[in-house]
């Protein structure tokens, strides 16, 4: 028995060594009868695609006057293997519209199945008789043609404009989102402390400059006075007793009917109290921030009637300055808060405790006005108090003795704060 002989197998004596590997790529067709069975079918398809060409009036129509015959064949060949895709069986697997632009034939590449599109097949009993089959389709673009130039340029100009409105969009949402959103406490400290920083500019200024001039700043900018009061009412918070609460104890015990002045008012806090237990309180301050202020300034002129010399005229009983006495003239607001007075009428002041360099000497300027000293209230660390009373003058006050008297203003310092 041979090696490796089972019973019931045989092996052919016949048996052929298997062929050399050879190479992958595809050869030309060569002559003989295959060869001649290709040329018959080239031929009957190239009349074919020339009639269709000149029915259509496409590409294949002018090719007819570019290209000879006998000395061009191959050129032809070579147009016609860009629209046809061969197999080694002779089989036709693909072609292209012909009517479609030589850049795109260029591109396009045979597909191994066109289901759906125009399909030219060769049979096997048609090619031996140099038949031809062609099953007609509707003429499509290929679907792997790539996109021109014009349509890649559209597409990149609906992405750009896509992607903006999607980055407005996107930086809408987050603004609305930081507006809804609560401050960290780090972000509030910051804030804070910038507020701060603004409250103590903008005192520092009107501390040390003239009453006009705080005019103009506020007129200028009007987010200045707010901006001020509102560091104000933060700073307010730090301190243990608020002037204007004091005063608004004290003067609720005053006779029903009782005309007050609040010169520097603020926000009249003073009036919002006062005036529902039925006393007349007038406002005044360089804006008006709400229907209880008369905007004015208080170091120059007050509208209400009254007169230096005779002391006539006057309708007010009381007149407060809390904190007002700011500007640099600030000794013509105690005049106008003389000359508004009825006589006898209160004087009541209420400021910073550190910007008196000699309290003495500051009561001292206020009597050469023409007033008495009544009390006075330095129990508090932050503020001191005093209660005054409009007398009668001595003597007139004319424009020199004016200008001698406000030389004297420096017993009141500005309010200044260290650098940081």
């Amino acid at each position: 028995m041979a090696l490796f002989e089972v019973e019931g197998w045989t092996v052919p004596s016949n048996v052929q060594p298997a062929p050399a590997a050879t190479s992958r790529k595809r050869k030309r067709p060569g002559t003989g009868e295959f060869g001649d069975k290709l040329q018959t079918a080239e031929l009957n398809l190239e009349k074919l695609m020339k009639k269709m060409g000149n029915e259509a009036g496409g590409p294949l129509a002018e090719e007819k006057g570019r290209k000879g015959t006998d000395g061009e064949r191959s050129g032809r060949r070579k147009d016609r293997k860009k629209a046809l895709g061969l197999k080694d069986t002779g089989g036709l697997e693909s072609q292209e519209r012909p009517g479609a632009p030589p850049s795109h034939r260029k591109r396009d590449k045979p597909k191994k199945s066109l289901k759906g599109s125009k399909e030219v097949s060769i049979s096997s009993h048609h090619a031996n008789a140099g038949a031809l089959e062609v099953s007609p389709r509707k003429h499509a673009r290929p679907q792997n043609e790539g996109p021109t130039r014009k349509n890649v340029e559209k597409g990149r100009k609906k992405e750009g404009r896509e992607a903006n409105a999607h980055s407005q969009e996107k930086m809408e949402s987050l603004q609305t989102d930081a507006s809804h959103t609560q401050l960290t406490s780090l972000q509030a400290r910051m804030k804070q402390s910038l507020d701060g920083a603004r409250f103590r500019w903008i005192n520092e200024t009107l501390y040390k400059s003239g009453s006009k001039d705080a005019v103009s700043l506020m007129h200028e900018d009007p987010k200045v006075f707010e901006e001020y009061h509102a560091g104000f009412r933060h700073q307010v918070t730090s301190w243990p007793i608020n002037p204007v609460g004091h005063f608004v104890q004290t003067l609720s015990s005053c006779p029903e009917r009782t005309v007050i002045v609040d010169l520097g008012c603020g926000d009249a806090a003073l009036a919002c109290d006062l005036i529902p237990k039925g006393f007349t309180v007038l406002s005044y301050d360089i804006v008006a921030a709400n229907p209880f202020i008369v905007a004015a300034d208080i170091c120059d002129k007050v509208p209400l009637p009254g007169a230096e010399i005779g002391d006539e005229g006057q309708i007010v009983d009381v007149v407060v300055c809390s904190l007002s006495l700011m500007s640099t003239n600030w000794l013509n607001c105690i005049r106008e808060a003389r000359r508004v007075l009825k006589l006898g009428g209160a004087f009541k002041i209420a400021e910073v405790a550190s910007r008196f360099t000699d309290v003495n000497k500051f009561t001292s300027v206020i009597s050469s006005v023409g007033f008495h000293l009544v009390s006075k209230d330095e129990s508090n660390s932050h503020f001191t108090l005093f209660d005054f009373k409009k007398t009668e003058r001595v003597r007139i006050l004319d424009d020199k003795a004016w200008q001698k008297l406000m030389a004297r203003g420096d017993v009141l310092q500005p309010c200044e704060y260290k650098r940081r």
